[in-house]
C-alpha cells in the first residue's frame, strides 16, 4: 500500500509516492544503521522501466529476505533524487551512475554499489508533427527538446548528442517535462518537437502514433552506436562515507538487487510485468510487457560495472560539461564492485 510522504522543503514541496516494506520491527527513524536495517532509497521515477529492479526487488520480497527494511521514494528525475541524497534525506538513490562523476567534481564523494544497467535505456523521440525537420541529432539546432529535468541524465545525454553532431548546447532549448503523461502532453501540444524519455512512455508514444524513435539507446548496441561505448546508467549509488560505515547493510542490499537481476534474466517480460504494481501498466498489460521487453537488454545480470563503462561516461560528460571538462575525475572512487562480487 502506498502512502504519501513529504520530505523537507529544501528538497521538495511536493508529496512523494511512498512504498514501504517492513522486514523487521522498530521505529522508522530517518537515519539508518546496520542494527535496525532501515533504509530510505530515492528512485528517479519508480514506474520507469529503467529503474524497474528497485520496485521488483521489493515485490519479490528479496529485501525482506535479507532482513532490511526498505522505503522506496520517487522523484520525477534523477537530479532531484541526487539532491535528496546529498541533503541526507535518504541513504541511497537508484538513478544514473553519471551523477557520481558530476558530484565528485563538486566535492561530494558518491559511489555506485550495484550497477543495474550497462546501457542508458533512453530513447530520443521526435513528434509526428516534426518528423520532416528533425531527422537526426544534427537537426537539434533551434529545437525545443524534452528532458526529465534540467541537470538530469536525459539533459546530459541530449547535450552530448548535440555536441557530437555539431550543435552547440546554446543552440537548442532543453525543456523539463518529466516523463509519462507530462512528456506525452508536451509532445502533443507542440511544447517540444522531440525529447529523451524511457519506457513505458516510449511504448505509449508509439502506440498512440504521436511520434517516432530517432535514437534508441535501450541496448548495448544502441549505446555503442550513439555514445561510442557501454554507458552504465541505472545503479544504486550512496555516499561513500555511509557505505564504508554500513557495509553489512550495503551487502544485503546488493545481494537482494543482484538476485533480482538474475531473476529477470530467467523470466519473460510478461512474467516480470505480472509482478509489478498494476497501475504501472497505464497503457495496458500487453503494452507494458512490450515496454519491458524492449528495455531488458540494458540490464546487467550480476550488478558489476562494465570494464569500459566509467571511461565512456567521463568522455561523454566532458564533451559538454564545463565543470568536468578540465577537471580530474578519479573514476575508481565513483563505483565499487566489493559488494556485488561477494
Amino acid at each position: 500500500m502506498r502512502t504519501p510522504l513529504k520530505l523537507s522543503a529544501a528538497v521538495t514541496a511536493a508529496a512523494l509516492a511512498l512504498t514501504t516494506l517492513t522486514a523487521c520491527g522498530g521505529s522508522s527513524a530517518a537515519g539508518s544503521d546496520d542494527k535496525n536495517g532501515k533504509i530510505k532509497i530515492m528512485v528517479g521515477g519508480l514506474d520507469k522501466v529503467i529503474y524497474l529492479p528497485a520496485r521488483l526487488t521489493q515485490q519479490l520480497g528479496y529485501f525482506e529476505d535479507e532482513g532490511v527494511h526498505v522505503t522506496l521514494l520517487t522523484e520525477p528525475a534523477g537530479v532531484q533524487a541526487t539532491t535528496s541524497l546529498v541533503s541526507g534525506d535518504v541513504q541511497g538513490v537508484v538513478g544514473f551512475y553519471d551523477h557520481t562523476l558530476d558530484l565528485q567534481v563538486k566535492g561530494k564523494q558518491v559511489e555506485s554499489v550495484v550497477q543495474l544497467a550497462h546501457a542508458p535505456g533512453e530513447v530520443e523521440v521526435v513528434s509526428d508533427k516534426a518528423v520532416g525537420e528533425l531527422t537526426s541529432a544534427k537537426d537539434f539546432k533551434g529545437k525545443k527538446l524534452g528532458v526529465t529535468g534540467l541537470g538530469s541524465s536525459t539533459d546530459f545525454l541530449t547535450k552530448y548528442l548535440a555536441v557530437k553532431n555539431g550543435v552547440r548546447t546554446n543552440e537548442f532549448t532543453p525543456v523539463a517535462v518529466g516523463a509519462g503523461q507530462t512528456f506525452i502532453s508536451a509532445l502533443q501540444q507542440g511544447a517540444i518537437q522531440g525529447g529523451m524519455t524511457t519506457d513505458p512512455t516510449v511504448a505509449q508514444i508509439l502506440d498512440k502514433k504521436l511520434g517516432k524513435v530517432l535514437i534508441d539507446m535501450r541496448t548495448p548496441e544502441g549505446s555503442q552506436k550513439a555514445l561510442g561505448g557501454p554507458y552504465p546508467s541505472s545503479s544504486l549509488y550512496m555516499n561513500t562515507d555511509w557505505v564504508n560505515s554500513h557495509k553489512d547493510t550495503v551487502r544485503k542490499l546488493a545481494r537482494a538487487l543482484v538476485k533480482t537481476l538474475k531473476w529477470m534474466s530467467t523470466h519473460t517480460p510478461e512474467q516480470i510485468a505480472a509482478k509489478m504494481p498494476s497501475d504501472y501498466a497505464q497503457g495496458g498489460k500487453e503494452l507494458y510487457a512490450q515496454a519491458i521487453k524492449d528495455t531488458l537488454p540494458m540490464f546487467t545480470e550480476d550488478g558489476v560495472m562494465p570494464a569500459d563503462g566509467p571511461a565512456t561516461v567521463e568522455r561523454v560528460l566532458k564533451a559538454f560539461n564545463p565543470n568536468l571538462k578540465n577537471a580530474t575525475v578519479d573514476l575508481k572512487k565513483t563505483y565499487t564492485t566489493e559488494f556485488v562480487k561477494k
